[in-house]
């Protein structure tokens, strides 16, 4: 078994399965809560859900433009231009989804030994270069953040924030069989 690359498919999954978790968890919200004014790094759920969303589109073009062979992206910062683009939990949850979707598709071709390949992101100031390991930690870690601020702002709302830190322990498959159902997914998919 790729033990290291597994791994990174298995924090793709993982990363999917808590957005869809929370997501879920925020449709349930009205629009006005929704948006509402909070306090937290952004000033509402909506523009922190905007947030991971628009950093991943980020951080996914550059894996998959790397992995193609492309170029980096002449204007990187043209994803940050529009900073919330979602005005609604159903349509933000939509593009989250396809957007995990994608990081999923990226990391199930990922093999160790190509791990260590750079991936160039051209910045204004500057040209970033990390390897794939890196820029993956750095993606998932972002993602993992924002959610634990989205979960703290859910406390003061009348929708009950899900457990956001469940992982794929190999005794607790009732704890995500639902969820599973509802993304398609088997145990199977995830742990051959």
């Amino acid at each position: 078994m790729q033990a290291l690359s597994h791994h990174m498919l298995t924090m793709a999954y993982n990363n999917a399965w808590a957005n869809h978790r929370l997501l879920k968890a925020c449709g349930r919200l009205s629009q006005a809560a929704f948006t509402a004014t909070r306090a937290s790094f952004f000033p509402s759920i909506k523009a922190t859900l905007n947030h991971i969303l628009v950093v991943d589109w980020f951080y996914i073009d550059a894996l998959e433009r790397e992995s193609r062979g492309d170029t980096p992206h002449p204007n990187c910062y043209a994803f940050f231009e529009c900073e919330e683009p979602f005005d609604t939990c159903t349509a933000l949850r939509s593009a989250q989804s396809l957007c995990d979707r994608r990081l999923i598709a990226y990391c199930s071709h990922l093999r160790d030994e190509e791990l260590g390949r750079y991936v160039t992101i051209e910045r204004p100031q500057r040209t970033q270069r990390d390897t794939r390991t890196r820029l993956l930690a750095h993606l998932f870690q972002h993602q993992i953040h924002h959610r634990g601020q989205v979960h703290t702002t859910l406390v003061g709302t009348d929708v009950a924030p899900p457990q956001p830190d469940e992982f794929f322990c190999e005794d607790e498959p009732e704890l995500r069989a639902q969820d599973f159902a509802e993304l398609g997914w088997t145990e199977a998919a995830i742990w051959p």
